[in-house]
């Protein structure tokens, strides 16, 4: 049996993941607030920034791990908000990381030691992790250390045979991205229009990557961009 434990599989990117892996046989695991609706999902609810929560399902994500041949751990939760380097305060900063960041340390810590050959680690970033844009200050900074500790999964765990990489969307049509934008519809059509095919990246496709990024350690080390082709300015 294959297992796919993916943080934060209740809406969006992680939804779509957590039906192509279980539509492909695996044993999917949700790690989020809110459970998936996908059939079949184990929903383990809470907060994965918090301590507490974690200790609290890593027995069962151990005992999944022990009865695995093969593990796709995908970093999927994540959250956003509007700030600039002028307004960041202290203490937003740090519940940002703690979500976008420090969760993804503490699952590693747990879970890497007990991984089985062939398993993945795969992060799911943002175009934001290779540039910036104004007023996403903090998650700019999450999401640039994503890409940090993946380079660094690759190089720590050479040998083990378990592979990483960074995907990272362009805009996507997402509940996330919509609450960002506050529903704007103009603002989202904008958005659309900022790539090759001017349209926004479904949840399926960035999920058929992460599926294919599992399926291929050749890939090991890798960002990935998915994002049609954006516009530079």
């Amino acid at each position: 049996m294959d297992t796919a434990i993916i943080t934060g599989a209740s809406a969006g990117i992680g939804a779509s993941a957590a039906l192509l892996f279980s539509q492909k046989g695996f044993k999917v695991i949700n790690l989020s607030r809110r459970p998936c609706r996908v059939k079949g999902v184990l929903n383990l609810c809470g907060d994965i920034s918090s301590k507490k929560a974690l200790e609290k399902v890593l027995p069962t994500l151990n005992e999944a791990v022990r009865e695995s041949n093969s593990i796709s751990l995908v970093h999927n939760a994540a959250k956003i908000r509007k700030d600039s380097v002028q307004t960041c305060a202290d203490e937003d900063l740090r519940e940002m990381l703690e979500i976008n960041v420090i969760a993804i340390n503490a699952l590693n810590r747990a879970l890497i030691p007990h991984l089985p050959s062939g398993s993945s680690i795969i992060y799911v970033g943002s175009t934001l992790a290779m540039k910036a844009v104004p007023n996403s200050y903090s998650y700019i900074v999450s999401k640039h250390a994503q890409l940090g500790i993946m380079r660094s999964t690759c190089q720590d765990l050479m040998g083990k045979n378990i592979h990483t990489a960074l995907i990272n969307p362009g805009f996507t049509d997402t509940e996330m991205l919509k609450k960002h934008l506050n529903h704007d519809t103009e603002l989202m059509t904008s958005l659309s229009k900022m790539n090759s095919f001017e349209r926004l990246a479904s949840p399926s496709e960035i999920a058929e990557i992460i599926m294919w990024v599992h399926q291929n350690p050749v890939v090991n080390g890798t960002v990935i961009d998915a994002n049609l082709g954006q516009k530079e300015n």
